[in-house]
């Protein structure tokens, strides 16, 4: 019988929305103090995020302006940027948990099915999202973050190098990502994935294909929709339901 022992969470966008309300102003913050004459708005911003990286993003919007940075420019704007991002989200708190994410996590450790972390965010970054986020306790038994693999997301090595270091085998392993790029890596390692959107409209390329799609895990006062994939057991996704789910495959 197919049954859960673990799950891998992407971070921004899928536990919290970070993306606009840290990730943004921190890279303007730092276009600022190297001054460049550069303001990225939300569209942009949000058309950028086809980019996968923090460095890569930079870089790729250099050239695109025909301003092309050397990787040290690249590096230390990039550096300077998550030293804003740093003071962003300690001092002004402007991170929360997405609806439903805390008590699934919680009815997850509950259930003893481990739980991990698969970003394309700093070590640095990432750890400290998760202690704002999760001060009363860690779930999270590790984090596979852009630090720790040559090739990020949409490549499938930060998620098999996360297969490899728990051990769990791919039909007991369920995955939630929010964007192109993460459903690409996790799907390319052969992870069941379920896609839920973060709170930027954008949309998923068309030759992804899914088989779980859910428009937000819910909880007792929000109703989760399911756009594919099993009909939902309560009106929320829960252990039971992601059970089911991996019964289907």
């Amino acid at each position: 019988m197919t049954y859960l022992e673990g799950v891998y969470w992407d971070l921004d966008g899928t536990i919290a929305n970070t993306e606009l309300e840290a990730h943004l102003p921190a890279f303007n913050k730092a276009f600022n103090d190297y001054n460049l004459c550069w303001d990225w708005d939300r569209t942009t911003y949000i058309d950028l995020l086809k980019i996968n990286g923090g460095k890569n993003r930079i870089a790729y919007y250099s050239k695109l302006i025909n301003k092309s940075l050397n990787k040290l420019e690249v590096s230390k704007i990039h550096e300077r940027k998550q030293y804003h991002y740093i003071n962003h989200v300690i001092k002004d708190n402007v991170i929360s948990l997405k609806t439903g994410v805390y008590r699934l996590i919680k009815e997850l450790q509950k259930n003893k099915v481990r739980q991990f972390i698969v970003t394309s965010s700093s070590k640095k970054q990432a750890t400290l999202i998760t202690n704002q986020l999760f001060k009363e306790f860690n779930p999270f038994e590790f984090i596979i973050s852009s630090d720790d693999v040559l090739f990020h997301k949409p490549d499938p090595l930060p998620y098999l190098k996360a297969m490899e270091l728990s051990g769990i085998k791919l039909n007991k392993s369920i995955v939630f990502e929010d964007s192109s790029s993460g459903l690409r890596s996790s799907l390319a390692a052969k992870l069941p994935t379920i896609y839920v959107p973060s709170n930027i409209s954008v949309d998923i390329e068309k030759d992804i294909d899914l088989n779980c799609s859910i428009d937000t895990l819910g909880d007792e006062s929000c109703n989760a929709n399911v756009i594919k994939g099993p009909k939902l057991i309560r009106n929320y996704v829960d252990c039971a339901y992601l059970e089911k789910y991996l019964l289907t495959l």
